[in-house]
């Protein structure tokens, strides 16, 4: 039994999928940013130095998520935008879970 190969598409699709794609990977980062922004004003407001040591790990790992969701919309600004590669997939599904991990630990 062979592999049946699909046809591979020339040009990139007119709609607006690739603007949707861009967009929600914007707003993502976004709400990102207004997270770890709660969060430091919780660590501020009279968290003690565990609280604190996640903030601070949660903003490294928001400043790795920042960088591949830069990558990713860039990417979709070719003409033929190549799939997330699986390394980066993972990274950014491991970025997410540390920083709801993180944001529980800073508001427990």
């Amino acid at each position: 039994m062979t592999a049946r190969r699909l046809p591979v598409e020339t040009d990139r699709d007119p709609g607006l999928q690739p603007e949707r794609t861009r967009l929600a990977w914007r707003r993502t980062t976004l709400s990102c940013a207004v997270t770890a922004v709660l969060a430091g004003r919780q660590v501020l407001a009279g968290g003690d130095a565990s609280a604190a040591l996640a903030l601070g790990l949660a903003a490294l790992v928001f400043l790795v998520f920042l960088r591949l969701a830069h990558r990713r919309i860039t990417q979709l600004g070719a003409p033929q935008p190549a799939l997330m590669r699986a390394g980066s997939a993972f990274a950014v599904a491991a970025c997410t879970v540390a920083l709801a991990v993180f944001g529980a630990a800073v508001m427990r």
